[in-house]
């Protein structure tokens, strides 16, 4: 594929001695062996464990490179100086840099199924349009910040963070990890982002299944992404429901994952996750 700027991100520069120290302690994944030009997928999130913004990091020489969505990277910039406190490091967006897609870059540490992942320069490369991305992310079960969340709206496993590599419950403390790892133990997760198959799905529909199981959070020309509620999903698949539209089937794309963590919910004594 040949490089294309993915619309409606920004780049926010870490630069500096600290940089790592600094994500390490704040960050949901891990900052250790880390090699320059490595991407890895991370989040800042509250206290309470919601996610405020998510991000494809960028190892530098010096420092690393947050590939951010533009509405959440001021926010995000703000929150990393005020953890700052005297760590050397310098935090900037930096207008003539842009996420990027191509070939030629590394792994998208997010799922195989999307294309490789960089920094270039603004001018360097035509942009997709955001149609064009949302047909090759959507697919691929990567949710958006501002289409499929936004700020403070959220939990990490609700748009399956844990399930791309966003998440190392094995690191050292980071902002919310109580909640999280918590959740993780009791093993029953209230909500995911899941693939729907289907034509002409819209965002804010309800998806049911005998009963209202959640809603279509984005949508591309042939799949849709969806946050449903996983005990109710597992539910009315163990009964035999159909998933539907406005009354029209749709196809659920199952991952590896899903019939484990449906079994769970569907256990005793299952406990009510936000």
């Amino acid at each position: 594929m040949e490089t294309r700027i993915v619309p409606n991100r920004s780049v926010l520069v870490l630069d500096g001695p600290d940089t790592i120290a600094l994500l390490e302690r704040l960050v949901t994944n891990n900052t250790q062996n880390w090699q320059a030009g490595e991407a890895r997928y991370g989040a800042l999130l509250t206290p309470q464990g919601k996610l405020i913004a998510d991000f494809v990091a960028h190892r530098t020489e010096t420092g690393a490179q947050l590939d951010v969505a533009t509405n959440a990277a001021g926010d995000l910039s703000k929150r990393l100086m005020m953890f700052r406190l005297r760590a050397k490091v310098e935090i900037a967006v930096d207008g003539k840099l842009a996420a990027a897609i191509g070939d030629e870059f590394p792994a998208d540490p997010r799922s195989p199924a999307l294309p490789g992942r960089g920094i270039v320069a603004t001018d360097s490369a035509p942009e997709l349009t955001p149609a064009e991305w949302d047909d090759i992310r959507i697919p691929a079960c990567v949710p958006k910040w501002g289409s499929d969340f936004h700020g403070a709206d959220v939990f990490p496993w609700e748009i399956n963070m844990d399930r791309m590599n966003g998440v190392d419950l094995k690191k050292g403390c980071f902002v919310g990890q109580e909640v999280v790892s918590r959740t993780h133990r009791r093993g029953k997760i209230r909500k995911r982002t899941y693939v729907l198959k289907a034509e002409n799905l819209q965002p804010g529909q309800e998806v049911s299944a005998g009963n209202a199981v959640g809603e279509i959070t984005s949508a591309s020309a042939t799949h849709a992404l969806a946050r449903l509620r996983t005990d109710r999903l597992a539910k009315a698949l163990e009964a035999g429901e159909s998933l539907t539209v406005n009354g029209a089937p749709v196809t659920l794309e199952t991952p590896d994952w899903l019939s484990d963590e449906m079994a769970a919910s569907l256990t005793d004594g299952n406990e009510s996750l936000a």
